[in-house]
């Protein structure tokens, strides 16, 4: 049986429930997966994996700190596995950003680490107006009036398409 880490980074919560439908793909292939947060991955004996993917949110153009660390402390390690990393950011809803090519935080994030992944996406991620703080909120429903996206504040709106989430598992489970 194939051991995989699946290792994320997440704000609201969304790349986790993204995390947990690659999961599920994975398991049904065959593959044994531990499902954890990159600082619970950090302290686990990743020679023990015969795959590692690492997933990422965005907030405010960035991905966290955390993520760029994890990637540079075990560069070399990752390099010697078949590894994966994905993305997941409002900006990924429009065509023309969204794949890891064209996708602005994807290509700055993998110019940054000293790590190119095998397989490498980034998926549109989960807005939920409701959820957020009022700073949050408002700065968010800016930046969405600024790029021409949703705006109501009561909103929920999600981006994600799965078809491409599935297809993404099935290309990790080929590595």
């Amino acid at each position: 049986m194939t051991k995989i880490l699946l290792a994320y980074s997440t704000v609201d919560g969304h790349t986790l429930t993204i995390c947990e439908r690659i999961r599920r793909a994975l398991e049904a292939a065959g593959g044994t997966v531990t499902l954890v947060t990159v600082e619970q991955a950090a302290s686990l004996d990743l020679a023990g994996f015969d795959k590692i993917a690492i997933a990422a949110s965005i907030r405010y153009g960035k991905h966290r700190p955390n993520v760029a660390e994890f990637v540079e402390r075990h560069a070399s390690l990752l390099a010697a596995r078949p590894c994966a990393f994905f993305s997941v950011n409002i900006v990924a809803r429009k065509p023309e950003k969204n794949r890891a090519e064209t996708n602005p935080y994807v290509r700055k994030f993998l110019a940054r680490v000293p790590w190119k992944p095998a397989l490498a996406d980034v998926f549109a991620g989960r807005l939920n107006y409701p959820a957020l703080g009022p700073v949050d909120r408002t700065m968010i429903r800016f930046i969405m009036w600024i790029t021409k996206g949703p705006t109501d504040p009561t909103g929920v709106y999600e981006f994600t398409d799965w078809a491409r989430v599935d297809a993404f598992a099935a290309a990790l489970a080929r590595l």
